[in-house]
């Protein structure tokens, strides 16, 4: 299987317009195959998720950020489809809340951070603090590179203990964004994912891309890597991101926890 360079070099400036949003070479062209490819990789991630849970020892946290109509909502259901629940947790965060604003940013991050034998997927995450506040003003250029350090900061520290971190930048092209918001307006099951704010914020297309390549750039370390996943193409998304769940989850070098005494014996009336 082909693979596709996803991760953004620590200490690297980049331009997003380098990256293909249309880059398929994970796939190539047997689609049949690749979705037979990924059937299997959501049954090794099932084992993987399970073995960690089991085992209690590992944390992996799971970054998704994205514009508006990237999939990061369809991402979490296909990549993680049969997953048990018992050992996965999904954060959403969206406007902060008067009671969060009154405390400083992570905090309301750190609550949702995962636990021993845990996996936590962030839809959308603490970087809207350095997104959203940087394109519409909120924060100063001193502010923002501030919260970089913090954020680089938070992340080294649940790393050290025992937290491995992914961050995926789901990239999806101008184009392609239009014609998905253009399918929700025309599709009645879809319509109410439209939202009039959805093309302000696409107004600011420009912005945001500059606001993403400073974060990604600022931000994609050894510890906390950032990945730019290629996601015209919702199977390439998919496939690319459980392959790199798969590799991060297998170097953990997980093993099932011992038996009680005696179990192998045990009689059962």
């Amino acid at each position: 299987m082909k693979t596709i360079d996803t991760r953004v070099k620590p200490d690297s400036k980049i331009k997003l317009s380098d990256w293909d949003a249309d880059d398929g070479a994970i796939v190539g062209k047997d689609k049949p195959d690749a979705r037979e490819r990924l059937d299997e990789q959501r049954a090794r991630l099932e084992t993987l998720q399970e073995l960690l849970y089991a085992e209690g020892r590992h944390k992996l946290l799971v970054v998704l950020q994205a514009m508006d109509t990237a999939g990061k909502d369809s991402t979490i259901r296909h990549v993680f489809q049969g997953i048990d629940p018992l050992g996965v947790r999904v954060a959403s965060f969206k406007s902060p809340t008067p009671y969060e604003l009154a405390r400083d940013y992570l905090w309301r991050v750190h609550h949702h951070v995962p636990g021993t034998g845990e996996i936590a997927i962030f839809n959308r995450s603490h970087y809207e603090d350095v997104l959203i506040t940087r394109v519409n003003g909120w924060i100063d250029k001193d502010e923002c590179k501030r919260r970089y350090r913090q954020i680089n900061d938070f992340e080294c520290m649940l790393a050290e203990t025992g937290t491995t971190i992914l961050k995926f930048y789901l990239h999806i092209s101008k184009d392609e964004q239009k014609k998905r918001l253009e399918e929700r307006r025309d599709t009645p099951e879809k319509q109410w994912k439209f939202q009039p704010g959805d093309l302000a914020v696409r107004e600011q297309w420009d912005d945001y891309m500059e606001a993403y390549e400073a974060a990604l750039s600022a931000t994609s370390t050894a510890h906390a890597p950032w990945h730019v996943i290629p996601a015209n193409s919702k199977l390439v998304r998919n496939l690319t991101v459980s392959s790199l769940l798969i590799e991060a989850l297998e170097g953990m070098k997980m093993r099932y926890p011992d038996p009680a005494p005696g179990v192998a014996e045990t009689d059962i009336v």
